[in-house]
This record gives structure tokens, C-alpha cells and sequence, in this order.
């Protein structure tokens, strides 16, 4: 009875692991889009530029080679550092800032006019 119950411990264990990392590799691959905004262009731009210098050594698979150089680079990054927060223990909803992730609403403040503790019925 104790070794079965120690067995689906651990296989709960390691599903909320696996769903910690598949969060994280999410999270992270959406921030890297939107807020990375300037980063992509920038790995475009040095991307465009190496293959322009690489098309003279090796004309057939230049632009190929610096694509998939960028995109893998772009994928272990991400994989990475998800890897790194989920075996620091680090869950998303542990994060303040991803409120948007789990379905938080903030809250928000009710506008109070100068004139509404007299004319209002609101208590503030």
C-alpha cells in the first residue's frame, strides 16, 4: 500500500513538472514575440547580413544555414531557460506579473469625481 501510494505521488510529481515546463516554454515563447519585438528584428537584421557575407563561401545553403542557426537558437533559448525555472521550482502562478496566464483579473479602481462624495451614494 505505501510503495503504490509513494509510485502515484511521483507520477504527480512529474506531470506537474512536465506542466510547469510546458507553461514556462509557452510564457516564454510568447514574451519572446511580443515584447522581444526589438530583438527579432535585430537577430533579422544580423541574420540578413551573415547570409549576405556567408553567400560567397558556400552560394547553395547560405540563407538555409542562418535561418535554422536563428530559429534553433530561438527554440533552445526558450526550452532552456523554461528548463532552468521549472527545476528551480519556480511555477508560473507564483509569478505577480502573469496574472494574465491563470485568469486573475487586477483589480480596479472605481473613479471618484470631486463632486461625488456630495452627490454619489459610493463609500469610500
Amino acid at each position: 500500500m505505501v510503495s503504490a501510494q509513494s509510485s502515484n505521488q511521483g507520477k504527480t510529481y512529474s506531470l506537474l513538472k512536465i506542466k510547469s515546463f510546458l507553461i514556462w516554454t509557452f510564457t516564454l515563447a510568447v514574451c519572446l514575440l511580443v515584447v522581444g519585438f526589438p530583438l527579432v528584428v535585430l537577430m533579422a537584421t544580423v541574420g540578413c547580413l551573415l547570409s549576405i557575407v556567408l553567400q560567397s563561401v558556400m552560394p547553395v545553403s547560405a540563407v538555409l544555414l542562418v535561418a535554422g542557426g536563428l530559429i534553433t537558437f530561438n527554440i533552445m533559448a526558450v526550452v532552456f531557460a523554461a528548463g532552468v525555472l521549472t527545476l528551480k521550482g519556480i511555477h508560473p502562478s507564483e509569478v505577480r506579473w502573469l496574472t494574465w496566464l491563470h485568469g486573475e483579473a487586477e483589480q480596479m479602481q472605481a473613479t471618484v469625481y470631486a463632486a461625488c462624495p456630495l452627490t454619489c451614494d459610493i463609500k469610500i
